[in-house]
C-alpha cells in the first residue's frame, strides 16, 4: 500500500484511446511479421530456444502459439508436480538464461516449472524475438515442383473453436518450423499438402527418455526447402521413443534447429551461450 505522500493519481484517459493505442502497435507488429525470417508454430521449450537462437542471429523471427500461454509441456511438469528433469549438457542453456537448477546427481537436474518458462520467454523476446498468442497455423504456403515451403497459413485460434467460417491469412517466411509437440501439426498439414514429400508420420513410441532425448535431437532438422523441425514433432514423424517430464532434448532440439537454419539462411550467429 502507497504512503498518503507517495501516492498519485491515475492519468485520465478515454477509452477509445486504449482501443487505439492497442490496435496502432498491433497493426504495427502485423504489418512487420507479415514477410519474416522465421516463423516457429509453438511456444514450448523447443519453440522457444529455436526463437532465441534465431533471433540473436539477428533473423527475424516470429513464435505463433495457439493457446494464451508459453511453455507447452513444461507447465504440467511430471505428472503435474512443479518440478523438471534437465540432463547435462542442456543444464547449461538453462543456467546461462538465469535458471536454478539443483543437482540430483552429476549431470541430473531439477528446475522450477514456472521459472523455466519465465526465463525461456524472456530469454526469446529479449533476443528480439516476437511472440503471438492465440493465432493457430491452419495451412501452408508451397509450391510443389520442386516441393519447398514459403510460408504459414495463420488463424485466430478462438475462430476455429468457434466453428465459424472465416478466411485466414498468409505470411511469407524463409523457415518454418514445427515445434507443435506430440501432434506435429505443421508436420501433418505438410503429409496432406505435399504428396511430393512421401511424408508419412510415425507417431512416438513408448516412454525411454535416455533414447528419447539423444534420437530427437539427431533427427532434428530440415525436412524440405523451406521446412524443418524440432521438438516431440520429431518424434511423431519418425517413430521416436517419448521422455516424459525430462527437457534436455527439447532444449537442445530447438538449439540444432536454430544452427541448422542459420546456415541455410547465411546468418552470422552472435557469439553467447
Amino acid at each position: 500500500m502507497l504512503l498518503k505522500e507517495e501516492a498519485r493519481e491515475i492519468v485520465e484517459f478515454g477509452e477509445e484511446e486504449v482501443t487505439r493505442a492497442i490496435m496502432e502497435a498491433a497493426l504495427a507488429d502485423w504489418h512487420g511479421i507479415a514477410e519474416a525470417d522465421v516463423v516457429i508454430a509453438g511456444a514450448g521449450p523447443s519453440g522457444l530456444m529455436a526463437a532465441y537462437y534465431t533471433a540473436r542471429a539477428g533473423l527475424k523471427t516470429v513464435v505463433f502459439e495457439k493457446k494464451l500461454s508459453f511453455g507447452g509441456g513444461i507447465g504440467g511438469g511430471g505428472m503435474l508436480f512443479h518440478k523438471a528433469a534437465v540432463e547435462a549438457p542442456a543444464h547449461e542453456i538453462l543456467s546461462d538464461i538465469g535458471c536454478r537448477l539443483d543437482e540430483v546427481r552429476p549431470g541430473l537436474y531439477v528446475v522450477d516449472t514456472a521459472e523455466m518458462i519465465a526465463k525461456l520467454s524472456s530469454a526469446a523476446i529479449d533476443a528480439g524475438a516476437k511472440v503471438i498468442l492465440g493465432v493457430s497455423i491452419v495451412d501452408l504456403i508451397y509450391r510443389e515442383e520442386p516441393p519447398r515451403v514459403e510460408g504459414a497459413v495463420l488463424q485466430w485460434s478462438a475462430v476455429g473453436l468457434s466453428g465459424l467460417h472465416v478466411d485466414p491469412m498468409g505470411i511469407r517466411c524463409k523457415a518454418l518450423v514445427d515445434c507443435t509437440g506430440h501432434d506435429a501439426e505443421v508436420l501433418a498439414l505438410a503429409a496432406s499438402r505435399l504428396p511430393g514429400l512421401n511424408l508419412k508420420l510415425r507417431g512416438y513410441g513408448p516412454m525411454w527418455a535416455y533414447e528419447g532425448e539423444k534420437a530427437v535431437v539427431e533427427h532434428t532438422g530440415r525436412i524440405c526447402p523451406g521446412l524443418y523441425a524440432a521438438g516431440m514433432a520429431v518424434a511423431t514423424l519418425y517413430g521416436l521413443p517419448r521422455m516424459g517430464p525430462i527437457f534436455g532434448g527439447m532444449l537442445l532440439s530447438g538449439k540444432k534447429v536454430a544452427e541448422v537454419i542459420v546456415e541455410d539462411l547465411g546468418a552470422a550467429p552472435r557469439p553467447g551461450p
